[in-house]
């Protein structure tokens, strides 16, 4: 179970980093039509949670090798993946469907959540 975790943990780490630096990157502006004028206030609070997305890599980075010592912390960092897709899935209930990559992004996230869960609660 615990090597199962890890990679799950490693999985994640990744998709934090990755995505994360991504947004960091590019910012609001590369997601908002060309001639909309740059969003001050909306870029910063997008770098804002990249940053957090990006440090929850190293968290779970941090738990990739500590699992064994975690305990039930175990249990808050999978509700946190799960609520990252319920994010995305509030989100398509609001406003629409983003895509269908979107939505696998979306059930991956959830499953992935719940996977975590499930490995601890059986651990």
């Amino acid at each position: 179970m615990e090597l199962a975790l890890r990679i799950l943990f490693g999985i994640i780490a990744l998709i934090c980093f990755l995505g994360g630096t991504n947004i960091m990157i590019k910012g609001a502006i590369a997601f908002l039509p060309k001639e909309t004028a740059p969003q001050l206030i909306l870029d910063n609070l997008i770098r804002f949670l990249a940053g957090i997305y990006i440090s929850f890599g190293f968290l779970l980075v941090y738990a990739v090798f500590n699992v064994e010592h975690l305990g039930n912390i175990v249990y808050f960092l999978g509700i946190i993946v799960g609520c990252s897709g319920l994010g995305r899935g509030y989100s398509r209930y609001k406003i629409g469907s983003a895509g269908r990559y979107f939505d696998i992004i979306m059930l991956v996230e959830i499953l992935l959540g719940l996977s975590i869960i499930g490995l601890q609660w059986f651990r």
